[in-house]
């Protein structure tokens, strides 16, 4: 029988009151009826009942060295009886993490929640609190595992992220602002979003490689590390960062999908570290003036500009000048397209390029091989860009990126190349391209061919200084 609208008004707004409250702690427990005129009350509690106790609440604490410049002068030591050297500080954070395995006690939380951390503590929904131990760490996807040492502990399921559809209904859960657990709920509001830094939420965030899922489900400082789940209750990503003008919460969050968090954390159970394949390319962007010269119909694709000696596109046979259209069957329509398809694949995948040569079109299968590091061996950067040529940069040291650094280091800088011009020097740390993160070497390579007229890099010093440079 049809609800008369005097009714149907009524349930409605029983209803909404009813959505508003899944936030709520304690919503299990909430009087509210089962039904209104024979109707059956929407809520999203019976769900939250399974997922809220695998939502997990992570404080860390990270002993941090402090430089005072009255440390650096010994007079005002002498005078004051100072100690020399540097002072330290504490820093916490909160966050929060979602148990993935119950009978290991793994916790999937954020690289920027726990990296670098000397103490983790975590908290579940029952009151229990143990120290977590950190499994590992990949920066460059900002995913973590942890490991506590507790029983009786309820796991969500991982869904495939890759069948969610822009307009599905997801639930975000986590501890926003230390407040504790807090649930809200919005839809998808794109996939594969990409192309920016990270701010509020996921302040410190690493974002070598994005493949991000949107949503309008309110994320703020805090939810970082927490689930976002679909309505069966299964998880489809972890919140990781907010777009933020102001820090707060404007409904754009983003969270790395379970297609992505489920391969990293298989490798860091695995490795401790993440083993990613490279193609050993160098890309460009295709300009009007590129497409035309290569007698192109379009901008479409990359163009090959580098083939690195023994890597996987040597093996493959790719040569500069190729063209590089799809990968996977996928278009590519940036170098950032290939970097992020590229640095989310495993070693040894198997993918197949699409390649126009002298104006035919083909298709090219290739191995993804290990990542040859630039951690011991330094890399000129004319290998990264011919604007770069003179100055060689390294990845940071593991120590480095355990206190939470990240960049390309600048360990010599020839005289009278560009970049001695612009003002680069040894010991300078290169932390972004533009707005763009670089958290390393391999992401410099991809960005700084898609700046072409000039590069504007954001640049650290080792006196904590930041400046930018502009190499034209």
């Amino acid at each position: 029988m049809p609800l008369r609208p005097s009714r149907f008004l009524s349930w409605l707004s029983a209803a909404c009151a009813a959505l508003l409250m899944v936030g709520v702690p304690g919503i299990g427990h909430a009087a509210m009826p089962p039904a209104i005129d024979g109707q059956a009350m929407p809520s999203l509690a019976p769900m939250l009942q399974r997922v809220t106790p695998a939502v997990v609440n992570i404080s860390s604490k990270k002993h941090v060295q402090v430089q005072s410049p009255y440390f650096n002068d010994p007079a005002v030591r002498q005078l004051f009886g100072l100690p020399g050297g540097s002072s330290e500080r504490v820093e916490q954070s909160l966050g929060s993490g979602v148990i993935v395995d119950a009978a290991k006690g793994y916790v999937l939380t954020n690289n920027h929640v726990v990296g670098g951390a000397d103490d983790i503590s975590v908290t579940l929904q029952d009151g229990r609190t143990f120290k977590g131990k950190r499994i590992g760490t990949d920066p460059d996807t900002d995913v973590a595992v942890v490991q506590i040492p507790a029983d009786h502990l309820q796991a969500l399921p991982l869904a495939d992220s890759n069948q969610l559809r822009v307009g599905d209904y997801v639930v975000a859960v986590g501890n926003p602002f230390g407040l504790g657990q807090t649930v809200t709920s919005g839809i998808v509001s794109a996939l594969g979003r990409s192309g920016f830094s990270s701010t509020g939420a996921a302040a410190g965030a690493g974002t070598g490689f994005q493949d991000f899922i949107q949503t309008d489900a309110s994320i703020n400082p805090g939810n970082s590390g927490g689930a976002l789940v679909n309505l069966r209750g299964e998880l489809v990503g972890i919140n990781t960062m907010i777009f933020s003008p102001s820090g707060g919460n404007v409904g754009i969050g983003f969270a790395v999908p379970t297609a992505i968090t489920s391969e990293v954390m298989e490798q860091l159970l695995a490795h401790g570290k993440v083993e990613r394949g490279n193609l050993g390319l160098q890309t460009q962007a295709i300009t009007p003036r590129i497409a035309q010269l290569l007698s192109l119909n379009d901008t479409n694709g990359v163009v090959v500009t580098g083939v690195s000696s023994g890597s996987a596109a040597e093996r493959a046979g790719l040569q500069p000048g190729d063209v590089l259209t799809t990968l996977d069957g996928k278009p590519l329509r940036s170098v950032e397209d290939l970097r992020n398809t590229e640095g989310l694949l495993p070693l040894g995948t198997r993918v197949q390029l699409g390649v126009i040569r002298d104006g035919k079109s083909s298709i090219v299968d290739a191995v993804l091989s290990a990542q040859k590091s630039s951690t011991v061996n330094s890399v000129d950067g004319g290998q990264l860009d011919a604007r770069l040529a003179g100055v060689a940069f390294s990845d940071l040291s593991d120590s480095q990126r355990r206190v939470g650094m990240f960049g390309a280091a600048v360990v010599s800088v020839q005289p009278n190349s560009r970049g001695a011009r612009a003002g680069l020097t040894t010991d300078d740390i290169v932390v972004g391209i533009g707005n763009q993160r670089i958290p390393s070497v391999s992401v410099l390579r991809g960005l700084a061919n898609v700046h072409l007229r000039q590069l504007v890099l954001i640049v650290a010093h080792a006196d904590g200084s930041n400046r930018y440079v502009v190499i034209n």
